[in-house]
């Protein structure tokens, strides 16, 4: 790796982990303080409609700043053309949202649904007017700026959601926070690009951005319906509290997975884009981005599931405990994340965007099978088909990596295999070494020091390239 993309990506990483982890870690404690003032109910209510909003957010970006920032010779044209798109599918879809609200309610039989969908729908507008103004960031790898925007949404939200919350607004405060994150992150995002749009909409630059982008949208709609369809079937079928406590859980879980994923999605792929015609040089640095994820990701969820319990406990209250088992089970299929972003990222770099649709497809097919044979298990059933779906989607994300650039399934295996026994074997220890201990707190502390220092122990004798890796990324940082 060349100094200057070294530089560029280390820069990119460390201030991507800033927002990242900053803002979750901000928003982390303010939903630890919601949990404790609302009930699993009122995060259930909120989960049954968090695909509608999911979905309609796809449809505003509808792939066009990945293309935007792909494309090496764009315009201001092109800039413009996606601003003005982004507008337009953002009221089209708030349009949408605002005349189903009625039925969704019916539907989950939740009558306060149908205004809660009608505010929290506010925000796919707010969120449509600033998607260039972030794809501008990313394309000069800046997320120092990026970082500033999040976490002061994220702090002002969260006081308007625990102020809610306190003065008895249940279900109300989760709403109320929502839209005041949309509204600070677009305000900040206009006033810290200082973009706007300079001409007026192109066709030849929209065919362009279509052309790309539409396949990023249809399998991002699949991977956005799919991800949110166990909440919808669990809200159908089981109650909200159920609901409630399935979603905690995997918010828990995303915390470490889904957060280091994103920032590996987005520092990776402006960072490969510059190297796409490079073969060696996209090969060696893959495979290095592939086992430093895994050396960071695989401990932390391992870590996580071993201390489950206590954590729940002690973090939420028993009042929560009912999603420590799931939590558990979760951890499991989420700690593969990384591993497929990075993979799907390849598919983007190379300009297959119709791979990255196919392979979508095929992911989801197989994951609704799944999830239909498990419905009738209960909610742990569909956790474990989670773990199941997350291990076959490997293996087809990897077979075009394969084609691509003779970087397969069991090429990345034997990479990652050192990787993930050592992982698998700190989190046994760990587990088994707080069950002789009754205080929670205790447990917490001692398994935390315990899994730490057995890791780093581990590692200088199975996996000293990756922790020799990880030294270097975190010398740059100084």
């Amino acid at each position: 790796m060349s100094e200057s993309l070294k530089q560029a990506t280390t820069k990119g990483l460390f201030w991507s982990s800033v927002e990242r982890f900053s803002n979750q870690g901000v928003q982390f404690v303010f939903s630890i303080i919601l949990a404790r003032l609302l009930s699993p109910s009122d995060f259930g209510i909120i989960a049954m409609i968090t695909i509608f909003f999911a979905v309609a957010q796809s449809f505003v970006d509808s792939g066009f700043s990945n293309a935007l920032v792909r494309k090496t010779d764009r315009r201001e044209e092109d800039l413009s053309t996606c601003f003005y798109f982004n507008i337009a599918v953002g009221l089209a879809a708030y349009i949408v949202l605002f005349l189903i609200a009625p039925f969704v309610a019916t539907f989950y039989n939740q009558p306060i649904l149908s205004p809660i969908i009608r505010i929290t729908g506010l925000g796919v507008v707010l969120n449509s007017l600033c998607v260039v103004q972030q794809a501008l960031f990313t394309i000069k790898i800046d997320f120092k700026s990026q970082a500033k925007v999040t976490l002061s949404a994220t702090l002002i939200s969260g006081i308007v959601g625990v102020i809610f919350a306190y003065r008895g607004y249940g279900v109300w405060a989760l709403v109320w926070q929502g839209v005041a994150s949309s509204i600070v992150r677009m305000g900040l995002l206009w006033l810290m690009s200082k973009w706007y749009p300079k001409t007026g909409f192109s066709k030849s630059s929209f065919d362009y951005l279509f052309g790309y982008g539409s396949k990023l949208l249809a399998s991002g709609l699949l991977d956005t319906i799919y991800n949110n369809i166990y909440p919808i079937v669990i809200g159908k079928f089981y109650t909200p509290a159920q609901l409630g406590n399935y979603s905690r859980a995997l918010s828990f879980a995303q915390l470490p997975s889904s957060n280091i994923t994103s920032i590996l999605q987005r520092v990776t792929f402006p960072v490969l884009s510059t190297i796409q015609d490079d073969m060696p040089r996209l090969q060696t640095n893959y495979c290095r981005l592939l086992k430093l994820s895994a050396f960071i990701v695989f401990p932390l969820m391992m870590g996580l599931a071993a201390v489950t319990f206590p954590l729940i406990r002690i973090v939420l209250t028993p009042k929560w405990e009912g999603c420590s088992f799931y939590l558990q089970i979760i951890c499991f299929a989420l700690m593969w994340y990384p591993i497929h972003a990075i993979n799907l990222n390849l598919l983007q770099v190379k300009g297959r965007s119709d791979l990255f649709l196919r392979l979508e497809v095929i992911k989801k097919i197989v994951g609704v099978c799944i999830m239909c044979i498990t419905i009738p298990l209960g909610i742990t059933a569909l956790c474990v088909g989670m773990v199941v779906s997350s291990f076959i989607a490997l293996f087809i994300n990897t077979f075009y990596t394969g084609k691509l650039m003779d970087i397969g399934y069991l090429k990345q295996m034997r990479d990652l295999l050192p990787v993930l026994i050592n992982s698998l074997l700190m989190g046994g220890v760990v587990f088994i070494s707080i069950q002789f201990i009754t205080n929670d707190v205790l447990k917490l502390i001692v398994g935390g020091i315990i899994g730490v220092l057995f890791y780093i122990l581990s590692s200088y004798i199975f996996t000293r390239a990756e922790l020799a890796e990880l030294k270097i990324l975190l010398s740059g940082l100084r």
